[in-house]
């Protein structure tokens, strides 16, 4: 499907989305949805979501004080719960913001003092209280107003309160089995709520799992395996020579392990990483942060300290052993790119010579870093006339690819001298998705199938929902002219045969009703089955965990 930039203009003119962006979204107290459809009864369970709930408030100074950037949004979590009674399934719905501190802080201050991901800050600052603020850093926001909101984890191992009578809650004639609920950023730090009112019950660092772990940075997604349920991440130490720590958490034990110190790697911001049966692999792409990352200082945020897209500077790869303690096993680089989202990796012998193992490696990646700056809420507004400068041709340059590299003779590698990481596919950009998933049975093992929200330059924001078939290269989407969806959790059938046998979850907002549903789609034909509608609009958010009543065994951390 092509668009010239007319057509392009025309539709952003025309898609209702701002309600999801500009709205301080209430707080919910349990509220049963009006189900339409059939919710297939595996489907039982709880679907947490999380990400910003809105971005302006009134201060007491009569103003009105706005968030720039998406990424800097209020966080506010959902909770919904699917409950299968006879042969129809109940979906109760709750929500509750996280950092009510903060905004009350705001609101008293008429501002927001301390870092973030994009917030701009005062122009008319001296140079003078520039300089004073490297060296004197402002005093860190009390952890009740720190501001996280990105991924979740459901138990995750090392970082939970053993399961009690008093904390096993039960939900239409099933445990649940949720103890603790962690909320995640690209942080060392992390927000405790409470698995069912959603209130937050304060903030644990990277520090208890390990006292080496003392940088400020991490992948708000970690990797877990699917087998054992172990939780692999690394942690990011800036300064003049910045230190990555790999770590392995044991789900056995709780224990954690240091696999890899790595320091001939640039800072960088890294929101995800890769593992396949044997392997951790850490990509650097751009996004490297200045000097060392001392810029964080002078501009108080993220954003603005990440040096401009350099096409000569090569991304690495670095391969680690996770199996034998051998660290640092095999390197790699290739030509520069931009990436949010991993999607899957996997072992398999090289077709050329059966006795090495190569690494098939899956990614959603950018060209260039233009995507960052993309998402600040003027731009992705539809009512922001700044909305236009990423319409048509030019938005090409923030496009979105699916992008799969082959790293060579993992097992015959010298990590001392990095072999080239070989394209061997990219996808179209109308065919490639943000937020990937791929069915859960099939991590760590070849996958054909890519799920995830679509861009095909329809409105300002994501269009549909998208399934590419990687062996076929063709793809098949769901689209409803005026409906937003945000990331679509994969729920497999456990009886399934097939890769693509289960639904696909995702709150959609109808910008035309100002309204949400939780929506219900078969991973086949890509066709709704069900929803659950609400009387009110949701605000679109990032990332989600499930967590099914019927299932039992390790939960995978993504």
């Amino acid at each position: 499907m092509t668009l010239d930039a007319t057509s392009s203009i025309e539709h952003f003119n025309n898609w209702p989305n701002d309600t999801g962006f500009e709205i301080l979204h209430e707080e919910r107290e349990p509220v049963e949805l009006t189900v339409s459809g059939c919710i297939p009864s595996y489907v039982s369970g709880t679907l947490y979501r999380t990400g910003p709930g809105g971005r302006q408030v009134k201060t007491d100074k009569g103003t009105t004080f706005a968030i720039d950037h998406w990424f800097d949004g209020f966080s506010q979590n959902h909770r919904f719960q699917i409950i299968q009674t006879g042969s129809s399934a109940r979906v109760m719905y709750n929500s509750r913001r996280s950092i009510d501190p903060l905004i009350e802080n705001i609101c008293r201050a008429g501002n927001m003092a301390g870092f973030s991901f994009g917030q701009k800050r005062d122009p008319c600052t001296s140079f003078f209280k520039k300089v004073i603020s490297v060296f004197v850093p402002d005093p860190p926001r009390p952890q009740e107003q720190v501001n996280i909101g990105v991924t979740l984890s459901i138990n995750p191992p090392g970082l939970s309160s053993p399961q009690t009578a008093e904390n096993q809650k039960i939900h239409g004639g099933h445990a649940s089995g949720i103890h603790t609920l962690l909320v995640k950023t690209d942080a060392f730090i992390m927000r405790h709520i409470d698995p069912e009112t959603l209130e937050p019950r304060g903030v644990v660092s990277q520090k208890t799992l390990h006292p080496k772990l003392t940088g400020i940075l991490s992948a708000a997604h970690a990797k877990s395996d699917p087998v054992t349920g172990d939780v692999h991440n690394y942690n990011l130490a800036l300064g003049r020579n910045p230190t990555y720590r790999v770590f392995r958490v044991s789900a056995a034990t709780g224990q954690t392990e240091i696999l890899a110190t790595i320091t001939d790697a640039p800072g960088a911001y890294l929101h995800s990483s890769l593992i396949t049966e044997s392997y951790f692999i850490l990509c650097v792409w751009s996004g490297r942060y200045a000097g060392g990352g001392l810029k964080i200082l002078w501009e108080k945020n993220f954003l603005d300290a990440i040096s401009p897209f350099d096409p000569n500077q090569k991304a690495l790869w670095y391969v680690i052993d996770r199996k034998q303690g051998k660290g640092v096993v095999a390197k790699y680089e290739c030509d520069p790119f931009f990436c949010f989202h991993t999607i899957n990796a996997w072992e398999e012998p090289s077709p050329t010579d059966p006795l090495y193992t190569d690494i098939v490696a899956d990614l959603s990646i950018y060209k260039n870093l233009d995507v960052l700056k993309r998402f600040y809420y003027n731009n992705i507004k539809s009512s922001s006339p700044a909305s236009l400068d990423y319409a048509g041709d030019r938005r090409r340059s923030c496009d979105l690819f699916f992008r799969r590299w082959r790293l060579p003779s993992v097992n015959a590698a010298n990590p001392r001298k990095p072999q080239e990481a070989v394209v061997v596919h990219t996808a179209a950009y109308n065919h490639s998705c943000e937020f990937p998933v791929i069915n859960p049975c099939f991590l760590t093992k070849q996958s054909r199938y890519v799920y995830g929200a679509c861009h095909r330059s329809l409105s300002t924001f994501f269009d549909g929902l998208v399934k590419y078939d990687v062996q076929t290269q063709t793809a098949t989407y769901f689209s409803v002219h005026g409906h937003s969806p945000g990331e679509a959790i994969f729920i497999p059938n456990p009886v399934g045969t097939t890769e693509d046998d289960g639904v696909l979850l995702s709150v959609v907002l109808d910008g035309y009703a100002d309204k949400s549903y939780l929506l219900v789609l078969d991973v086949k034909t890509m066709k709704e089955v069900g929803r659950a509608s609400m009387d009110f609009a949701v605000s679109f958010g990032f990332h989600g965990a499930y967590r099914s009543q019927a299932v039992e065994g390790p939960n995978t951390d993504i």
